[in-house]
């Protein structure tokens, strides 16, 4: 099964949980001091919220799967269809050890791919041999900058600005 992913910055968590909670009629699945998710079944979110970041606002979007065929699959389809990605392979972020690589679509919008491992006690760990403090090493701050940096082979036209949805 796959589970759309969005994570968003805030300011006030409290604030923030209990207009989410009250939204989805449910409390967070998980809660830190700097962080709460939403597990929702009914539509499949993985709805997370976190002081950690530059602004407010949506920080990604992204697809969880349940398993590592699915990664690969999800990665395949990339892959043949010349997006560019950046692989994270194993790492940790959001008080999970996921596998994970991100694509930015052509608005610059960070979106992650991910099979979470296991759960972990930190926001994120230092990777081994790396020289960034482990905040600079997760989805919200390091990633979508990066992400955002890369190149797409193949773009959308832009639509008439003129044009109403």
């Amino acid at each position: 099964m796959k589970r759309f992913h969005v994570h968003v910055h805030v300011e006030d968590l409290a604030k923030n949980i209990a207009f989410y909670s009250a939204m989805f009629k449910q409390q967070p699945a998980r809660t830190e001091n700097d962080y709460a998710k939403w597990m929702l079944t009914d539509p499949p979110v993985n709805f997370a919220i976190s002081t950690r970041g530059d602004a407010p606002g949506v920080d990604h979007l992204g697809i969880q799967v349940d398993s590592a065929e699915e990664l690969t699959a999800l990665k395949d389809n990339a892959t043949k269809a010349d997006m560019a990605l950046l692989d994270d392979g194993e790492t940790t972020c959001c008080y999970s050890r996921s596998d994970k690589y991100w694509l930015t679509d052509p608005q610059g919008i960070a979106w992650e791919q991910f099979h979470t491992l296991d759960s972990i006690p930190v926001f994120s760990e230092k990777k081994s041999g790396s020289n960034q403090p482990p905040a600079q090493a997760c989805c919200a701050s390091a990633a979508p900058e990066n992400v955002a940096k890369m190149q797409f082979v193949k773009t959308r036209p832009q639509a008439d600005s003129k044009a109403c949805c």
